[in-house]
Parts: structure tokens; C-alpha cells; sequence
């Protein structure tokens, strides 16, 4: 069990794929500027993550070392024009908000990460488990993102006016300079409330100097 608290901690916080291995930042920043399509960005690398990690493990022992990256990629591929064909298929203006985001889910270094350096070496329940949680974290962040980026550029949530008339778009907000400006506070903020180990070392390192 203490396996599995020790992936949730690591996927959550303690080594986020966003603001600690700083991964994914494309998606981050290109998605960010509404509440919904960074749901549905972050649930389907979820999917991806989730379903990739399994599949990698399963075929761990099977797969020859030359050709593993090859196989890893070939399986992200799959779950990825599955997610892409769903979202075509029952969220068409969703499919079409995220445009090519969707199919560069495949380049997203999370996961060929997480198959890489915890799937290959893990069992499959854990390796689902693992890629879900890294997914789950990549997806709050982007929620944090996306919430302060449409609440202030656009006064809404998820589409839903909640600030009067009397409030002014903040119009930095929902272009790529707002998104920078959030994920570096973000990142910031983060380092804040969980400080690396190594961070606190040197923190006491600096003042026992």
C-alpha cells in the first residue's frame, strides 16, 4: 500500500509533471485559456497516460531493448487516435476547439516519461495507477491555470458569466503572454508550499553559512 500512497504523493505534488519536472508545457499554455477545453485536455491525456503506462508494462518482458521506444510510441499512437476519433465523434466543437493539441498528445513527454521510467520497470496495475495520477496531476494544474485565465480575461467559469458588466477583460490574460505570466506563478507558488528535498538541504545548508 505504501507503494501506491507513494505514486499518488509523487504524481500530485511531489514530482507534478507540470511544475516540478516541468513536462507538458505546450499543452499548457495552449489550452489554458478556458476552463472546459483543459478538462477535456487533461482527462484524455489521462486516458492516454493511463492506458499507455498499462499496456508498456504488460508487454515489458516481451518487448526487445532495441526496438522499445519504437513499441512504446506505436502504443501511445493507438490510445491517442482512439481519444481523437471519440472526441470527433461526440465532441465534435470540443475536437475542433483543441484542434491539433489533441493528436500532439503523442509528443507529450509525460508520457513516454512515465512508460519510459516507471512502466518498463513496474507491474501493470501500478503502471495504470501511476500514469492516471501523473495525468491527474498535469490536469490540476491546468484547471488552476484556466480558472484564474477565463475568470479574468473572459469573467466567466466553464462558460458561465459570473462577473458583472461593470468588470473589464483583462485581455493579457487570454493571450500566450497571460499564460506564461500564470504558469510561471503557478510554478512559483508550488515551490513554495512543497519544497523539494534537495531545496530544503540547501536552504539549511545556506543557513548554517
Amino acid at each position: 500500500m505504501s507503494e501506491w500512497i507513494r505514486v499518488l504523493k509523487n504524481g500530485i505534488y511531489k514530482d507534478n509533471p507540470v511544475f516540478r519536472q516541468i513536462l507538458g508545457i505546450c499543452s499548457s499554455l495552449a489550452v489554458t485559456n478556458l476552463l472546459a477545453n483543459s478538462l477535456v485536455m487533461g482527462v484524455g491525456l489521462m486516458f492516454v497516460t493511463a492506458f499507455s503506462s498499462f499496456t508498456v508494462s504488460l508487454l515489458r518482458t516481451m518487448t526487445p531493448k532495441h526496438i522499445r521506444m519504437m513499441v512504446q510510441t506505436l502504443i501511445i499512437s493507438a490510445y491517442v487516435i482512439m481519444l481523437d476519433i471519440f472526441l470527433k465523434a461526440y465532441m465534435p466543437s470540443m475536437s475542433k476547439a483543441l484542434g491539433p493539441y489533441v493528436g500532439l498528445i503523442i509528443t507529450n513527454c509525460i508520457i513516454m516519461g512515465r512508460a519510459e521510467a516507471f512502466a518498463q520497470k513496474n507491474k501493470p496495475l501500478i503502471s495504470f495507477f501511476d500514469g492516471l495520477i501523473m495525468g491527474l496531476g498535469y490536469t490540476l494544474v491546468l484547471l488552476v491555470i484556466a480558472f484564474f485565465r477565463e475568470l479574468l480575461g473572459f469573467g466567466s467559469l466553464f462558460g458561465i458569466q459570473v462577473l458583472g458588466d461593470q468588470w473589464v477583460n483583462w485581455t493579457l490574460m487570454i493571450m500566450p503572454p497571460g499564460a506564461f505570466f500564470m504558469l510561471g506563478i503557478v510554478i512559483w507558488v508550488s515551490y513554495r508550499l512543497f519544497p523539494h528535498e534537495d531545496d530544503k538541504s540547501q536552504g539549511k545548508a545556506g543557513a548554517k553559512a
